[in-house]
This record gives structure tokens, sequence and C-alpha cells, in this order.
């Protein structure tokens, strides 16, 4: 493996690790409404359960979706049946999560997106909170990344004819 290849590998670790930190604090802030910078430090300096992730990352997730919570929620609110009031903390942690990304971290694969969002609501969230989140993301995916989708946006690609 040469360098450049392990340090994508190592980056790949880090935001996933970052992901699960940024998951539980803003559970925590759905819970208590602390201030983010709080949040923050609080995750940081546990250095056993912050230890490997990157820090950057961690810290836009949390800023960001947090100050962007309400049109975050509105990206996905219409795709699903439940009220937000209803919706388990942890799918809507989760949601977030993948919502802001779709939405503002294009360098991030769509897939990518998904299948970490998944793996934290299987982890976390209840029996079957990993197929509710999935199947939210992948309507959102379509909307929100249709040059990237597969089916995009009306469920084709652009341009494409059968």
């Amino acid at each position: 493996m040469n360098a450049s290849t392990q340090q994508n590998k190592v980056s790949t670790g880090a935001r996933s690790k970052a992901r699960r930190v940024a998951l539980q604090a803003i559970y925590q802030w759905q819970m208590t409404a602390d201030q983010p910078e709080d949040l923050i430090a609080q995750y940081e300096a546990d250095r056993d359960q912050f230890g490997g992730a990157d820090p950057a990352y961690f810290e836009e997730l949390v800023y960001k979706i947090i100050n962007q919570v309400e049109s975050l929620d509105n990206q996905y609110a219409d795709l699903h049946e439940r009220q937000m009031k209803d919706v388990d903390p942890i799918e809507k942690a989760v949601l977030r999560i993948a919502t802001y990304e779709l939405a503002e971290r294009l360098d991030v694969p769509y897939k990518v997106v998904i299948n970490e969002a998944v793996a934290l609501a299987k982890k976390f969230g209840a029996e079957q909170s990993h197929t509710f989140v999935n199947g939210i993301l992948d309507k959102l995916a379509r909307k929100l990344r249709a040059v990237e989708h597969p089916e995009g946006e009306g469920g084709k690609l652009p341009g494409w004819h059968s």
C-alpha cells in the first residue's frame, strides 16, 4: 500500500469516527439544547471516545447541522409519513448528518453517505431504524444528487432513453 492510499484509508476511518461522535453530540444537543461549542469541547476532551476522529470534520458536522437544523429537516420531511416529533431521536440525528452531507459535502459520494448512515442506525438505533433511514436517504439522494444517483430525480438519469 502506498502512502497516498494509506492516507486516504486513514482519512476515511477518521471521518467515520467523526460521524459517530457527531451523532452522539447531535443526539445530546437534541435532548439538552447545549451550545455547539460546549458539545465540541466535551467530546474532543474525551480522548478514549474521540481518539482517531477527524476533528475538523466533527466540528463542521456539529456546527453546521445545529445551525441549519430546520432547513435540513425540511429536506427530508416530505419523504416519510411520520411527524417530525415522532421520529426517533437517533434516526433524526442520523438523518440530519446524512442530509447535511448529501446537500453540502459533494466530495463524499452519496453511496458512502447512505452506507455510513445505515451503519450508524444499525449500531445505535432501534431494530428497524436502518431500513427507515435507508429508504429516506435513497429518496433524498435522488433529489439532491440527481446527477450522481443512477435513478436521479424522476426515476431516470437526465438524457436517459429507454
